[in-house]
C-alpha cells in the first residue's frame, strides 16, 4: 500500500484526536451558573456526561473505516462524532445514518458507496487499510483479512465494542425502530450480546431526549456477566445505562432462603400471577351496610346495593388495587351529591371532595377496600394453608399446595426468611397493588433462564417501552428453562416482537462448534447448529488422563496456554474450584476467581465455575470434567446444556480434561468429525 496513503491517514487520525480533545476542553470549561441551584445541578451533571462521552482511548482509534460515495463525499466513521473548530465532521457517528452503509453496502446493492477502507489499528495507530471497490464488478469478492484479525484478535479484561465489525444481519437489529421489540434467537459465538449492547447506544444516539427521559436498562445473568460486559457502552460514549442482573431486580430484601429446584420452578409458574391476583383482590368486602355520610343537619345514605355496584364498577376497570380504592371514597361522594341535587341542593366539587376526605366516607371506604402490604400479603399466603387454599382454588394441586407452605413459618414478614423466587413474587404483588413505572427500554441477556414470572417482571418494567431479548435456547440451563420464544415473549407482554435467529459464528472456532454441536440434538431437538464462518478451525484437544491427575493437566495446560497473549478460562465444576484455584497457586500462576455475584476479569487466567460460564468469552479454554459438570444439575438435559454452554467460551482453542468417561453424545464420533 502506498506509503504517502497510508501517512495521509494517519495524519487525519491525529487531527481527529487533536479536535476531539479541543471539544472536551470546551464542554469542561462551560460556566454552570443558573439562578435555579436545581437547574445549575441537572446542567452540570449533563455536562459532566458529555465530558465522559468526548474522553479519547489512547488504545484504540477515533476511526475504523472510511466511505467514499458516489456523490463525491468521504466519511471517516468511528466511535463518536469529531468536528473541526468549523463544525465540519472529521468523524461521523457509526450510529449516524450514513454509517449504515458501511455495514450493509454489497457490490448487488452498493448504497451509493464507490469504495469502502478499513482500517488496521495496533496500540491505537494505523498500521494498515485494506479497500473493497463495490462498483468494480470485474473484482472478485474476497474476505476481509483486516476484519477476520480484529474478530480473532486476543483479548485479556472485559468484554470491547464491535462496531468495526457489525456484520449486516447483526446491524439491521441495532438499528430497528425504538418501538419495536426484538427477540434474538443466538447461537454461541454470533454477537448476540454485543448487538444487544450496540442497540441500547444506538437507541440512544437515535431517540436521546425520549430515551434519556425514559430509562434504558440492561439485564444479565449475574454480576460477573455484568462485570465483563461493563465497559463496552462507556466505550461507546453512553455512560447512562442502568445494568442489572436478575436478582438485584427484585432485591427489596435480603435472600436468606433456598428453595428446591422443584419449588422454585413452581414458585415461577405463570399460575402463579393467577392465584396471587385472586388473593390480592379477595380483600376488597361486599358491602352489606348503607354509607351515611353526614352533611350540614342532614344525614345523606347511599344503600349497600348502590355502593356495591360502584365497587364492581371499580374492580371491573383494570385499575391497580391501590389506584382503584383511591377512587372509591370520590365515587361515594358522588353518590352522596346526586342524592343532594334530587333534593334540591346545588353542590359543586368542592362540596364533593370535602365529603370524600370526610371521616364518615373514609372510614366507610377502608372497611370495604383495606390498604394491603405485600410482604404480609406472601407471609400470610405462604404460611398459612387454609389461606393458601381458598386463594389457589382449582389451579394449584393439594401437593402443589403443600409444597408452596413454609415448614417453620415465621411470625411476621419481618423475620420471614426469603428466597430469590420469593422476591419474585413480592414483584408481582407489588405490581398488583401499585403499578411499576415503565422504562423507554430494556435490554434481557440470557432470557432462556428466566422463569415466566421473572420474564413478567421484566416485562411490566416496559409496558410502555420496548424490549431487546437476547439467548439461545440450547443454552438453557433452569429447570424452568423456556422451550419456545413465542412463549417467553407471552410471558413478557410483547408478542408482537420480531424473532431474529443469527446462526453464523464469529467468535467460536468451528472444530469447537462442530464438537460442542453433538449435543445439540439432546438438548435442543429441532434447533439447527451454528456455523462458524472463520477460516481458522480453531484448536480442540481431548485429554483422557487418569484419576487423581485432573488438576496437574490443568496446571500444565494453564501453563501452556498462557505463553501465547489472550485470555485463559479454565471453566472447573462448581465444587472444585477452591482446590483448582490452590493448584494453581502451588505452580506461582496468577489467576482470578469468578463468581455468580462478582467478575475478576483483569487476569490473563480465569478459574471459572461452570454455572457463571455463561456469556463470557475467552481466547483459550480449558474445560475439566464434563461429567461432573453435567451431574453437579438437578437433571440431565440441564446438565448437558450447562456443558454446551462450558464448551462453546473459546475463541481459538479448547482443551478437554477428563478422567471420568465423557457424557455419551460427545464421543459418538471423532473430534474432527
Amino acid at each position: 500500500m502506498p506509503e504517502t496513503e497510508l501517512e495521509h491517514e494517519r495524519a487525519h487520525l491525529k487531527a481527529a484526536r487533536t479536535a476531539l480533545t479541543r471539544m472536551r476542553e470546551r464542554t469542561e470549561a462551560l460556566d454552570v451558573a443558573a439562578a435555579d441551584p436545581i437547574a445549575a445541578a441537572y446542567l452540570a451533571r449533563t455536562l459532566y456526561y458529555r465530558a465522559q462521552a468526548l474522553r479519547d482511548d489512547p488504545g484504540t482509534a477515533l476511526f475504523f473505516g472510511r466511505l467514499d460515495t458516489d456523490g463525491g463525499e468521504r466519511w471517516y466513521v468511528g466511535r463518536r462524532h469529531v468536528g473541526d473548530e468549523h463544525g465540519d465532521p472529521l468523524v461521523i457517528d457509526w450510529r449516524a445514518e450514513v454509517s449504515g452503509a458501511f455495514y450493509r453496502a454489497t457490490r448487488t446493492e452498493p448504497l451509493g458507496v464507490v469504495l469502502r477502507r478499513r482500517f488496521g489499528i495496533a496500540g491505537g495507530e494505523i498500521t494498515a487499510y485494506e479497500d473493497e471497490h463495490l462498483t468494480d464488478t470485474g473484482e472478485s469478492e474476497t474476505k476481509s483479512a483486516i476484519l477476520a484479525a480484529e474478530i480473532e484478535r486476543p483479548r485479556v479484561g472485559p468484554m470491547r465494542d464491535i462496531v468495526a465489525t457489525i456484520q449486516p444481519e447483526q446491524d439491521l437489529i441495532v438499528r430497528a425502530g425504538a418501538d419495536t421489540s426484538v427477540c434474538v434467537q443466538g447461537a454461541p459465538g454470533t454477537g448476540k450480546t454485543a448487538v444487544g449492547l450496540h442497540r441500547a447506544a444506538w437507541l440512544l444516539y437515535a431517540h436521546r431526549d425520549r430515551l434519556s427521559r425514559q430509562g434504558v436498562l440492561v439485564v444479565g445473568p449475574n454480576r460477573a456477566f455484568l462485570d465483563h460486559i461493563g465497559a463496552v457502552l462507556p466505550a461507546l460514549g453512553e455512560v447512562r445505562v442502568g445494568h442489572t442482573t436478575v436478582a438485584d431486580m427484585f432485591a427489596t430484601r435480603p435472600v436468606k432462603a433456598t428453595d428446591t429446584p422443584a419449588v422454585a420452578t413452581l414458585k415461577g409458574d405463570p399460575r402463579m400471577a393467577e392465584m396471587l391476583r385472586r388473593f390480592v383482590w379477595s380483600h376488597v368486602v361486599a358491602p352489606t351496610e348503607p354509607l351515611v355520610a353526614p352533611r350540614g343537619s342532614r344525614k345523606w345514605r347511599v344503600p349497600a346495593y348502590e355502593v356495591g355496584d360502584l365497587v364492581d364498577e371499580l374492580r371491573g376497570r383494570g385499575a391497580r388495587y391501590h389506584a382503584a380504592r383511591e377512587m372509591l371514597p370520590h365515587r361515594l361522594a358522588h353518590a352522596v351529591l346526586v342524592q343532594m341535587e334530587r333534593a334540591g341542593d346545588s353542590p359543586d366539587d368542592r362540596v364533593q371532595d370535602a365529603v370524600a376526605r370526610s371521616s364518615a366516607v373514609k372510614t366507610y371506604a377502608a372497611a370495604l377496600w383495606p390498604v394491603l402490604d405485600p410482604a404480609k400479603l406472601l407471609h400470610r399466603l405462604l404460611s398459612d394453608s387454609d389461606t393458601l387454599a381458598a386463594a389457589a382454588g382449582d389451579l394449584l394441586s393439594p401437593d402443589e399446595q403443600a409444597a408452596l407452605l413454609w415448614e417453620r413459618p415465621a411470625k411476621t414478614s419481618g423475620s420471614a426468611k426469603w428466597s430469590v423466587a420469593d422476591l419474585v413474587l413480592l414483584d408481582e404483588l407489588r405490581d398488583l397493588l401499585d403499578r411499576t413505572p415503565s422504562l423507554g427500554h430494556v435490554i434481557v441477556d440470557e432470557a432462556q433462564d428466566l422463569s415466566p414470572m421473572q420474564l413478567r417482571a421484566v416485562g411490566r418494567r416496559c409496558t410502555t417501552g420496548s424490549v431487546t431479548v437476547l439467548g439461545d435456547i440450547a443454552q438453557g440451563t433452569t429447570p424452568w428453562a423456556t422451550g419456545s420464544w413465542n412463549e417467553a415473549l407471552r410471558h413478557l407482554g410483547k408478542t408482537d416482537a420480531h424473532i431474529e435467529v443469527l446462526d453464523r459464528g464469529f467468535r467460536v472456532p468451528a472444530s469447537v462448534i462442530r464438537y460442542a454441536a453433538r449435543l445439540l440434538p439432546r438438548i435442543a431437538p429441532g434447533l439447527g447448529a451454528p456455523q462458524s464462518v472463520r477460516d481458522n478451525p480453531g484448536r480442540l484437544d481431548v485429554h483422557a488422563v487418569t484419576a487423581g491427575e485432573e488438576l496437574d493437566w490443568l496446571v500444565a495446560l494453564a501453563i501452556s496456554v498462557t505463553a501465547a497473549p489472550g485470555s485463559v478460562g479454565l471453566i472447573v465444576p462448581d465444587p472444585r474450584v477452591a482446590e483448582a484455584s490452590a493448584a494453581l497457586g502451588r505452580a506461582g500462576l496468577e489467576h482470578g476467581v469468578l463468581g455468580a455475584d462478582h467478575g475478576d476479569v483483569n487476569h490473563q487466567i480465569d478459574i471459572v465455575p461452570a454455572s457463571v460460564a455463561k456469556g463470557l468469552e475467552f481466547d483459550r479454554v480449558v474445560v475439566l470434567e464434563p461429567a461432573q459438570i453435567v451431574a453437579a444439575e438437578p437433571d440431565e438435559r440441564t446438565g448437558l446444556r450447562r456443558l454446551y454452554v462450558a464448551l462453546t467460551r473459546a475463541v481459538s482453542e479448547l482443551d478437554v480434561i477428563h478422567s471420568t468417561p465423557l457424557p455419551a453424545d460427545l464421543t459418538a464420533t471423532s473430534p474432527a468429525a
